[in-house]
């Protein structure tokens, strides 16, 4: 029987000629060069990792890590990025390295040093809203969450990030049991005085002031209530940061983030476990241990153009060997976003 041969040169391959004669030439084209044939591409397998890959960049929060204690906020940095992480989200503190201390040259080098590391600083974040909460009783206390939240804002320019996350009130904090209930209506009331104040900064500093979804809190705990929070302001500087395990406690963060569409500016990643009663947290497990549908938030996700990115925030770093959960979530976050090659 007689078949074509394989054309020379850069021509294109006939379609008379027969599968198996183009791949002998390949063969031989490799064997002729001594390189290696390269394997055919393993199929996908959703057991494996997500067979639908994702635009969305990787990031770790620094409260994974043993810092201060153990890691310098350098080694934490190496660390995140020898580990895959495309972006590391910073937290402001009242000592450390980002605090109302730090000057803006020394964020200016922390900036320089992520670059010199090469990831990114995917954000800003703080503890700091919860014992200042921009709407508590004590006038002393919401003066000072103020005050914070500005150098935050600052903070945020020098290093280089519009990321914010911001709480915009609370009616009731669960781990501070001895602050006063805050009435829904005075709560807003507050809240929303002191994020019309801080916005004339952040856009001054192109800063976006990302308000987290909580759920504990006890404010703004539905997408409407969210949506009419942020549209009231009609700020580009004033968007959401979701977060989805702080929603899995009643309800589902694939439910939440269509309804929140575009107005979505950063992700926090918390795997949650429904089949517990613990609502503190410790209900919070590192990823993929947990009762998350991950590819129904992906898609869900994807749905509204979203591709910034997703970090993992976490508050328990491992005490022995606390690398291996940096290792471990980078894993899990590449097949969560598609990024792990499938193997035979």
């Amino acid at each position: 029987m007689m078949t074509t041969r394989p054309p020379r040169g850069n021509a294109p391959v006939s379609p008379a000629v027969h599968r198996r004669d183009a791949m002998r030439a390949t063969l031989a084209a490799a064997v002729a060069t001594g390189a290696p044939a390269a394997p055919p591409p393993a199929p996908a397998d959703d057991r494996r990792a997500s067979p639908k890959s994702y635009r969305m960049k990787k990031s770790i929060n620094l409260w994974a890590f043993p810092y201060p204690a153990r890691m310098t906020l350098r080694e934490c940095l190496q660390l995140a990025r020898d580990a895959g992480f495309d972006g590391i989200e910073l937290n402001y503190d009242l000592e450390n390295d980002l605090s109302p201390k730090t000057s803006p040259a020394q964020y200016r080098a922390i900036r320089k040093m992520a670059e010199d590391v090469g990831i990114a600083i995917s954000g800003l974040c703080s503890f700091l809203y919860w014992p200042y909460s921009l709407t508590d009783s004590d006038p002393a206390r919401r003066s000072r969450g103020l005050e914070l939240a500005r150098l935050m804002i600052d903070a945020a320019h020098e290093l280089g990030t519009e990321n914010l996350l911001t709480i915009a009130g609370s009616t009731y904090i669960p781990w501070l049991p001895e602050r006063p209930p805050v009435p829904i209506d005075v709560c807003d009331r507050r809240a929303r005085e002191a994020i019309g104040s801080l916005l004339p900064l952040a856009e001054k500093r192109n800063v976006s002031l990302n308000v987290e979804t909580i759920w504990f809190n006890g404010y703004l705990t539905t997408p409407a209530e969210m949506n009419a929070f942020v549209d009231s302001f009609a700020s580009k500087h004033l968007a959401v940061h979701f977060d989805t395990g702080n929603v899995m406690l009643f309800q589902f963060p694939e439910h939440w983030i269509p309804l929140l569409g575009r107005r979505i500016r950063n992700v926090h990643f918390k795997e949650f476990d429904k089949k517990g009663s613990d609502h503190s947290l410790n209900a919070f497990r590192t990823l993929l241990d947990g009762s998350t549908n991950w590819p129904a938030v992906m898609d869900a996700l994807e749905s509204t153009g979203y591709d910034g990115f997703v970090t993992f925030e976490y508050f328990h770093p491992f005490p022995h060997y606390p690398e291996a959960l940096v290792a471990q979530t980078s894993d899990a976050l590449d097949r969560i976003l598609g990024r792990r090659p499938t193997r035979r």
